[in-house]
């Protein structure tokens, strides 16, 4: 197993290697030219701006049972229908039981905003959506950990 962190924009990145340092799982990196990470001992793959890019970087190297840590819906689906796990920046995962009303709630969204309408944008971030985060991704690994190892 491998964590890809779909990095452009992610509030999370510290916490994800943090945790996956503590389960001794590889994580990888993957933004655009826009930004730069560097830390020790994670793989850092920087691809060229363009829509999409990062997505189809990470689900060129996906394998089935990775975990794609991302806030991009339609990044998220791709990622199961590859059969690789997905959660969000708040420890959410995605899955087969909510994936299709996220998607249809997003281009809900956007057809509201092309209509003109303003539609209200996330909260502000605490630390306390942060420490959500870890406890997640910190249950999820050492569930799938054990299911590993039987």
């Amino acid at each position: 197993m491998k964590i890809y962190i779909d990095a452009d924009g992610c509030p999370v990145v510290k916490e994800t290697i943090e945790v996956a340092t503590a389960f001794l799982i590889p994580v990888v990196i993957v933004c655009d030219v826009a930004h730069e990470f560097f830390f020790d001992g994670v793989e850092v793959v920087t691809v060229m701006r363009g829509m999409d890019a990062v997505d189809y970087e990470i689900m060129n190297r996906l394998e089935v049972g990775d975990l794609v840590i991302t806030q991009d819906y339609g990044l998220a689906a791709l990622v199961l229908a590859k059969r690789g796990y997905a959660l969000n920046q708040n420890g959410r995962q995605y899955d087969e039981n909510n994936i299709d009303e996220l998607l249809y709630r997003r281009h809900t969204l956007k057809k509201l905003r092309q209509a003109g309408e303003r539609v209200k944008g996330p909260r502000k971030r605490s630390k306390e959506d942060t420490a959500h985060f870890v406890k997640a991704l910190t249950t999820f690994l050492t569930e799938i950990c054990e299911t590993c190892s039987r």
